[in-house]
């Protein structure tokens, strides 16, 4: 099997500490580190998932050379984040389609686009991307045109990027799948219902997750419901845990 993810990556980085005083020049609240957690983070947790539920898989990812960085400050005893900072996504190379990336993308099985527009991916090369792979899914926030939908195989969207694509996503209602947080994910006006997590810690990646493994579930069964499901799942596993994660 081989799956190429296409997109921005990130390096997500967690500053755990706690709050015993609020700062006496201003109303905030003063965090002391006690831990720091660092992974990989947009398409490069897309490629995590995938290998933590098959290392054999042979995961290829064609992303940006620059350095982003999302760092959250977080309250160790509740999960709380008082702030993110991101650094290093004003500033993003646009992708060229070598003919070696070009034939990487043909030969695979799988291919996700994680779209986080910051300038990797612009319109034109999502097209040619889609069109040029056997099984194809995007998860973009862009605005979609009816060129991207024809290319690809299923988009993926959250409830707030659907509302901005739901016009045009009403005439390819069997390609969109949009996920709906605790309530689960819609897909042709069915909605599939996702398990409860246990506690709901950080929900930060969990939409990387549900397209990895609705992308493999879909490739192995070409079951929507079945997939759909399933994705549902280890999303409501990544949930129940600490930080950018993956379900095993």
């Amino acid at each position: 099997m081989i799956v190429t993810i296409i997109g921005e990556i990130c390096f997500d980085i967690f500053v755990y500490g706690e709050v015993k005083r609020m700062c006496p020049e201003a109303p905030v609240p003063i965090l002391t580190n006690i831990s720091l957690d660092t992974n990989m983070g947009m398409a490069g947790n897309v490629r995590r998932n995938i290998l933590s539920y098959n290392p054999s898989y042979e995961t290829r990812l064609i992303n940006q050379k620059q350095t982003i960085r999302k760092t959250r400050y977080v309250d160790e005893k509740t999960n709380h984040m008082f702030l993110r900072v991101d650094e290093g996504d004003d500033d993003v190379d646009k992708l060229v389609l070598t003919p070696e990336k070009v034939e990487e993308i043909i030969e695979s099985d799988i291919v996700i686009v994680s779209d986080y527009n910051k300038g990797f991916l612009d319109e034109k090369t999502i097209v040619k991307i889609g069109k040029m792979s056997k099984f194809s899914v995007i998860d973009t926030k862009k605005t979609i045109s009816e060129d991207i939908i024809e290319s690809f195989d299923f988009i993926k969207l959250n409830e707030h990027e659907y509302q901005r694509n739901k016009v045009i996503a009403g005439n390819y209602k069997e390609k969109f799948i949009i996920t709906l947080g605790m309530k689960g994910a819609k897909h042709n006006e069915t909605i599939y219902d996702s398990p409860s997590p246990k506690q709901t810690i950080d929900v930060s990646g969990a939409g990387d997750t549900f397209t990895a493994f609705f992308s493999l579930k879909y490739h192995e069964t070409k079951n929507i419901e079945e997939s759909i499901l399933f994705a549902n799942e280890m999303a409501s596993i990544v949930v129940s845990k600490r930080g950018v994660t993956t379900p095993f």
